[in-house]
């Protein structure tokens, strides 16, 4: 069952990091998955705080990662209008993914802000807010699940170093 649980962890680190890319895939929450399932192994060692902490960061990637284009649509000079628009962007690009993720949020911005007031030089500033904060949220998402990546590989590779038909 041990090996069970570190192959299955290992499809799920790897997935998590996938993940972080496509909306649809959750990464962190698999990333930390994955460390979930080395620590129900024989070889888990992990604190309990280290895994409330993975969990909450898990959380956080993913809810900042909703958060964070409405934010920047906003910083850029977004009215509520653009903030929607990128908000409902977000969820239609996980149905055009990988382009959808990227353009869909652009695109709700700019249709938000150019409907309130047709300034199309401001409306492409709030929808280049919005793309900023995508790349923010990957950025964050990547972090989260390399750091989670890291701790799970070191944990494996002293496993595989203590098992003895390996030395």
């Amino acid at each position: 069952m041990d090996y069970f649980l570190l192959f299955l962890g290992i499809f799920l680190a790897l997935f998590g990091l996938i993940g972080c890319f496509i909306p649809v895939i959750p990464g962190p929450p698999l990333s930390f998955l994955s460390l979930l399932m080395f620590q129900l192994t024989r070889w888990g060692g992990f604190s309990t705080t280290f895994m409330i902490v993975m969990a909450l960061l898990a959380v956080g990637a993913v809810v900042l990662d909703y958060i964070v284009p409405a934010l920047g649509t906003k910083k850029f000079g977004g009215t509520k209008r653009g903030t929607w628009g990128a908000t409902i962007g977000v969820f239609v690009g996980m149905f055009f993914a990988p382009v959808g993720i990227f353009l869909c949020p652009l695109i709700g911005a700019y249709i938000g802000e150019y409907t309130g007031d047709n300034n199309s030089e401001r409306s492409l500033k709030a929808a280049f807010g919005s793309f900023v904060g995508i790349m923010t949220g990957l950025v964050i998402k990547l972090i989260v699940s390399g750091v989670m990546l890291y701790y799970f590989a070191a944990a494996l590779y002293g496993v595989i170093r203590s098992i003895e038909w390996f030395n």
